[in-house]
């Protein structure tokens, strides 16, 4: 094969019309706009025990070597299973050892820890303090609890200070609680209870050393109504949703977040990060029971709802804040089977790509199966959050995730569906095309509908000014390459898989279909070829 020469790589035309394609040149040695991998900022965890298991750790490497993830965040970490607070003749004391095996392992895989200070240590929860999850995190607080949880909070502070070096913790983000608006889910008190809670939070910790990084309101997603204006949920504001013909333009705002900054304001509190929960959805939309079917918002919900946010953001008092948005996926259920398949790939690579500047990091919710709220599920693909299975087999988000890892932190080009980079050390160019169909754009994938219709796309772009020769590695996922969730129903759904076959899906799921083509003797690439509906192209130049 004479390198010089291009080889020309075709695909099997889908049965639908695809969109014209535009036909784009780049000049590689062109200078390129800069660009933050804020997708692989930090993700998502279940709760802080999990991440003592030999399952969740060696995920962690996975992905933190192959997504290049640089925080992790989880619930539990002041729950009774990680025994913070423990009773020695009659005296309580605090107690960090399993925090500690827990940071240290996170560590020396070369993850940090983003904080979620959550949740009540049974002995300062109210005496029948409510419960959430199977494991029965309290989310009751009593009069005395905020003195008690400022003393927590400052002494575990200094505690992680004195452990690791404050260099260190000051690289990292101690966000308060878990969703507070959602009362009484994860929150059962009000939100000015809640508001109090932060003060506490954000005064211990700034007492062991001003230059850490403290946020919140961490609420959930955004809505179009009022049902979170008050002290505590109102559901019936919400009921002119669920009639409405056109969520879509309907008028969608974050919760709380006007009247947190307000409050912090007003108190005279720091605020270095402001974080919540911009699934697509709104969170009256249930998957399993069907009600509020069809509040899937549209595919470029994420956006707008950034967009929002940095407005408000910036005209606030805390212009400056950081915006970490610390859980986000298809839907905020762990029991969708969206999260199993291919189409979840194309979302996650189109949101990320046009949130591009307007976050510092989207948290993917989460990286592993090995994640418990609802308890364990009978099936190996259940819908789960993470972009691996418990057994380790990585699901197409998986694959999103590591294909935008590979590019590089310039920009050269962008469209609809491909985004042209280069690496700003090494000068190489990556590209990455999507196919996120044009008839789904008004809802974005949720349950169990396959979607694998849809309208093709067209790429058809020249790199010039490359080394004559330069190798470029095309791996593709589509619905025949990389997509476990099918070839396991072609399998038979066997459950549990064998030891076998589960090592036989591994290669699968691993397997995306793989080329290479060479740029000519004058140093040009061309790439003319079809996109399949929901599928995914890396073309990495590796030479």
């Amino acid at each position: 094969m004479n390198l010089f020469k291009f080889i020309s790589i075709s695909i099997l035309f889908c049965c639908w019309s695809a969109v014209n394609a535009q036909k784009v040149t780049i000049d590689t040695h062109q200078e390129g706009v800069k660009f933050d991998h804020f997708w692989s900022k930090s993700v998502g965890a279940g709760r802080a025990n999990e991440a003592l298991r030999a399952g969740w750790l060696e995920q962690l490497e996975q992905v933190q070597e192959n997504c290049g993830f640089e925080y992790v965040r989880f619930h539990g970490l002041f729950h009774d299973d990680m025994f913070p607070i423990v009773e020695e003749k009659g005296e309580l004391k605090y107690n960090w050892q399993y925090i500690d095996d827990v940071f240290d392992r996170m560590l020396d895989l070369k993850v940090k820890p983003f904080v979620e200070l959550a949740f009540l240590p049974s002995s300062m929860a109210a005496e029948n303090s409510k419960t959430v999850f199977w494991w029965k995190a309290n989310i009751t607080p009593t009069d005395g609890t905020f003195e008690q949880w400022h003393l927590l909070v400052k002494a575990f502070t200094e505690h992680c200070v004195a452990r690791y070096g404050i260099d260190e913790v000051s690289t990292w983000y101690f966000e308060v609680w878990n969703e507070p608006n959602l009362y009484p889910l994860f929150w059962d008190g009000t939100k000015s209870q809640y508001f109090e809670l932060y003060k506490q939070s954000v005064l211990a910790i700034k007492a062991v050393n001003s230059s850490l990084r403290v946020g919140g309101p961490s609420t959930s997603n955004f809505v179009p109504d009022t049902r979170f204006d008050g002290e505590v949920t109102n559901d019936k504001a919400s009921d002119e949703v669920f009639s409405s013909k056109d969520i879509n333009s309907l008028q969608w705002h974050g919760v709380w977040i006007e009247d947190f900054l307000n409050y912090c304001k007003k108190e005279n509190l720091p605020v270095d990060f402001v974080s919540t929960h911009p699934y697509p959805t709104d969170y009256a939309f249930n998957p399993e029971t069907g009600k509020g079917k069809g509040l899937t918002r549209y595919a470029n919900s994420t956006k707008e709802d950034l967009e929002w946010l940095n407005a408000t953001i910036a005209k606030s008092a805390y212009p400056n804040a950081e915006i970490h948005l610390t859980e986000w996926n298809t839907s905020p259920s762990s029991r969708d089977g969206m999260h199993d398949r291919l189409p979840a790939a194309a979302y996650i690579v189109k949101t990320n790509l046009d949130c591009i500047g307007l976050t510092n990091s989207l948290a993917f919710w989460t990286f592993t199966d090995i994640f418990e709220e609802k308890g364990g599920a009978a099936s190996i693909f259940h819908g789960g959050f993470g972009m691996i299975n418990y057994q380790g087999l990585v699901k197409p988000s998986y694959h999103a995730y590591k294909m935008l890892h590979e590019l590089g932190d310039e920009k050269l080009f962008k469209n609809d569906f491909l985004f042209i980079s280069k690496d700003s050390k090494d000068k190489n160019i990556t590209a990455l095309a999507y196919n996120y169909p044009q008839e789904y754009l008004n809802a974005v994938p949720y349950g169990t509908d396959k979607r694998e219709n849809g309208t093709s796309k067209k790429i058809d772009f020249t790199l010039t000014d490359l080394k004559p020769g330069a190798m470029f590695k095309i791996e593709t996922l589509d619905k025949d390459h990389g997509n476990i969730h099918d070839f396991w129903e072609d399998m038979g759904k066997p459950e549990p898989p064998t030891r076998e076959e589960i090592k036989v899906m591994n290669a699968y799921a691993n397997a995306l279909k793989t080329e290479f083509v060479y740029a000519d003797a004058r140093g040009n690439i061309s790439i003319n070829r079809e996109l399949k509906p929901w599928s995914l192209v890396l073309i990495k130049q590796v030479q």
